[in-house]
């Protein structure tokens, strides 16, 4: 099979209503999002949950020669994802369709080619009322035009699976379809399989023959043994290439190559999640499928970045919320040691938005797990399936129906793998609990049915609603359709529903960050509680300010619109921001998982000392690490010291300004109430008296510096890589400015397009597809898309500060 990239030279125009003039038509490269070039509005239809963007329906189009010996070919059309409720016409004829916007589909384009002409191709996608987050809209991945011989290989068409693994040997088992759509009324083919390390070498091989009639699909398995393998894990992400080869009469008709891991699975309470043999705890966090100040945008580049960066924060499982990952992310897990719960939908037959999928499940939903499993079968990160996120269906016996119907489809399709639903309790008794009913309906009214103002309307109260007695006889039959009982804000019922259902499994699917201490305790004392999934991981676009912090009664979690209004932009609940920055709380996590020994620093803002803060349940302290404050000489400050050692010892230029408890006792945080004045603030750890880390912040110097910095030296113009560039105000010795923020105009000399520039800030008014940019604590990321080989020189000019330049290698 012969994979061509079908991204480029396509042309988009959004669609007026009748009464309008058309739109222009502008070329585009794929992936892209359409939405992400609206101009945002606070009157935007979908508000707070999309970001202020605007929804709408783009029409695409692409013009390709198909040549005549295409005419003995096969000819599949592979869509990665389109965004949404997709339309395919080719020659002006209906091709096929997809509803659902993170589906993998592929549609067979054989009847409609005209063969030594010009073909036309055009691709409608709508963005209606359909999401609680920023969705993004149109081909925001990528498209694939496969071409193969008659007889083939078809899309999915090899699946690759450890049956067992130790470090003497492993045995794989290969599944392959072969298809006959030639007119030979008999055929017999050859299927050679080879796996091959990393190197190339061959470390095992077989080879069977294959009989088919006219018209025929046929399955068939190999069992191929491979000495001393080397088995992926977290630590450890070994990959191998299964290459298969069909041929006829000795010659090579088609070939696929399969990347996967060597590695078993194991499920019991007892121990928990095993990967080969070894107990693992899921360090976990959900992320949306946005990649920031890019929009939806899928590159192979972005997603691995920021896998990479969630892996350095100590992350080692991320749960894809609340639809199915990109093909690119589970490249990059796979790569990088990242384990995978990989979530199938966010409703079932009840909307949560007015136009959102619910309205065609009952029709798609077997077609769209199908497209996630035959995605995931050869991805070894991939270790759990979600059948859902909070449905609301689950409060019914119908709908437990469903999701018995749903697990046991994916069952059907994987056995290697385990299965759970994302559950939130108070969702399945909000119907059946009178005493509650009152409370809980005055604060979903107040907030038009939205389960996350509900939530934080519930405030520190919701622990005890999750611990009544009717959230554990609703949620039974539901959570033994499944192998892991996936418990969103549930913490206060490890422990309830172990004695009660004690085979039971418990994963924490969805948490708050400000509760991790206790959670992971739980976690890391309980083996049938196998691991946590903080919201979130990653800042995202929607939802906006859902983990605002404010002052002086301007922020209330009553009586007021519960998500930030415009000119918010992001959720602002991420452990890392949009661009892939460090937050405090990352910081605090990584401490409370114990894979850091040194202090942090954390400043709250001195502007606000005195006021009380008014949070959601999914905010982090108004804290920043800097020491740099200027206007605020001798006025008071608060300092947060995260550590997991006994006590902390806080010093500014040598001299102590006190000494406190830390470590588990202390939610591992210490606050000391002090005075600013620049300098050198430093915190020292202490254990049983002993010294175990340090760490300090030093006042930036008077003079404003603006520095440039590229991640990678050098990139590719493969329509898959990215150049990242970093742009920061600091001191000569490398301090940031975290207060003196300005707007920098950045300026791009060779073959690439700037594709996104903008801040952490949460708020904004600026489009991260401009020149210019407002910094936000100092820091600001542009990303650029190569067009060609080359140099890519990138300027950066701000007020009060000499033009910077970086070069890059495009090759």
């Amino acid at each position: 099979m012969k994979r061509i990239n079908f991204n480029d030279n396509w042309r988009v125009k959004r669609e007026n209503d009748h009464h309008s003039s058309p739109n222009p038509a502008i070329e585009v490269q794929l992936p892209h999002d359409a939405m992400f070039t609206t101009q945002r509005n606070e009157k935007a239809w979908n508000g707070t949950k999309k970001a202020f963007f605007e929804n709408g329906t783009w029409e695409y189009a692409k013009i390709f020669e198909a040549p005549e010996e295409w005419k003995e070919k096969h000819v599949v059309l592979e869509f990665e994802g389109i965004y949404s409720q997709s339309m395919i016409y080719l020659n002006g004829s209906f091709a096929g369709q997809r509803p659902y916007g993170y589906s993998e589909f592929a549609i067979e384009l054989d009847k409609f080619l005209r063969y030594g002409e010009r073909n036309e191709l055009k691709v409608i996608a709508r963005s209606s009322d359909d999401s609680r987050w920023y969705s993004g809209a149109g081909i925001y991945r990528n498209v694939n035009l496969l071409v193969s011989e008659l007889i083939h290989i078809p899309v999915n068409g090899v699946r690759i699976s450890t049956q067992e693994a130790s470090e003497k040997k492993a045995v794989i088992y290969t599944e392959i379809k072969v298809e006959n759509l030639s007119v030979l009324p008999c055929v017999t083919a050859r299927v050679h399989t080879e796996i091959c390390a990393l190197d190339g070498t061959v470390v095992g091989k077989d080879t069977s023959p294959v009989t088919l009639t006219r018209s025929e699909t046929v399955k068939m398995n190999q069992r191929i043994h491979i000495p001393s393998p080397k088995l992926w894990s977290v630590d450890t992400p070994e990959l191998y290439t299964c290459k298969t080869t069909l041929t006829v009469n000795g010659e090579k008709i088609d070939s696929q190559e399969n990347r996967f891991g060597i590695r078993t699975l194991m499920l019991d309470v007892i121990d928990g999640l095993q990967i080969n043999g070894s107990t693992v705890k899921l360090r976990g966090c959900c992320i949306h499928h946005d990649n920031g100040v890019i929009g939806a945008r899928t590159f192979p580049a972005a997603e691995y970045r920021r896998i990479r960066k969630l892996k350095e924060a100590g992350f080692n499982a991320i749960r894809s919320s609340h639809h199915p990952a990109s093909r690119a992310l589970l490249d990059a897990c796979d790569e990088l040691g990242m384990l995978v719960m990989d979530e199938a939908f966010d409703m079932w037959t009840i909307c949560k938005s007015s136009g959102d999928y619910a309205l065609h499940f009952p029709t798609w939903w077997e077609k769209d797990i199908e497209a996630m499993v035959n995605k995931d079968y050869n991805h070894p990160s991939v270790v759990i399936y979600s059948i859902g996120n909070e449905i609301s269906d689950v409060e019914t016996g119908l709908g437990t129906a469903w999701g018995r119907k749903i697990a046991q489809k994916i069952q059907e399709l994987d056995t290697t793998r385990f299965t759970t639903n994302s559950v939130n309790g108070m969702l399945c008794v909000m119907g059946k609990i009178q005493e509650y009913m009152a409370k809980m309906q005055q604060a979903i009214d107040a907030n038009n049915g939205d389960i996350n103002a509900t939530m934080a309307n519930a405030g520190q109260g919701m622990g005890n609603i999750t611990q009544i007695p009717e959230i554990g006889h609703a949620t039974e039959e539901t959570f033994s359709t499944v192998d892991i009982a996936g418990y969103n804000y549930m913490v206060a019922r490890y422990d309830i529903d172990h004695e009660q259902y004690p085979n039971r499994i418990i994963v924490g699917s969805e948490t708050f960050t400000k509760d991790i201490p206790e959670i992971w305790k739980l976690v890391t004392d309980n083996a049938h509680v196998i691991g946590d999934f903080a919201w979130t991981g990653w800042d995202y676009l929607g939802e906006t300010g859902i983990g605002r912090v404010g002052y002086e009664g301007n922020l209330k979690l009553t009586n007021f619109s519960f998500y930030g209004e415009y000119p918010w932009i992001t959720a602002w609940c991420g452990d890392i921001d949009i661009t892939g920055y460090r937050l405090p709380a990352s910081y605090y996590r990584e401490i409370v998982y114990g894979l850091r020994n040194q202090p942090y620093i954390a400043v709250q803002r001195p502007e606000h000392y005195g006021k009380t803060p008014s949070i959601s349940p999914w905010s982090w302290s108004d804290s920043v690490s800097s020491w740099s404050w200027e206007g605020f000489g001798g006025k008071p400050i608060v300092v947060e010291v995260y550590s997991a050692a006994d006590e902390v010892e806080l010093l500014l230029d040598g001299a102590v300004i006190g000494r406190k408890q830390a470590g588990e006792g202390k939610l591992y945080k210490a606050e000391f109430d002090t005075t600013y004045r620049p300098g050198r603030l430093e915190a020292v750890a202490y254990t049983n008296g002993v010294e175990t880390g340090t760490y300090s912040l030093g006042s930036a110097a008077e003079e404003l510096i603006l520095t440039v910095h590229a991640e990678r030296p050098s990139v590719k113009a493969d329509g898959k890589d990215l150049a990242y560039i970093n742009i920061e105000l600091t001191d000569r010795n490398g301090n940031l400015h975290t207060g003196k923020d300005r707007a920098v105009t950045l300026t791009l000399d060779g073959e690439g397009e700037l594709i996104g520039f903008g801040s952490g800030s949460p708020v904004t008014t600026e489009s991260y597809l401009d020149g210019e940019c407002t910094t936000y604590n100092g820091r600001a990321l542009a990303v650029i898309l190569p067009k060609d080989t080359g140099v890519l020189k990138v300027a950066a000019i701000t007020e009060g500060c000499e033009a910077v330049t970086v070069d890059i290698l495009v090759s």
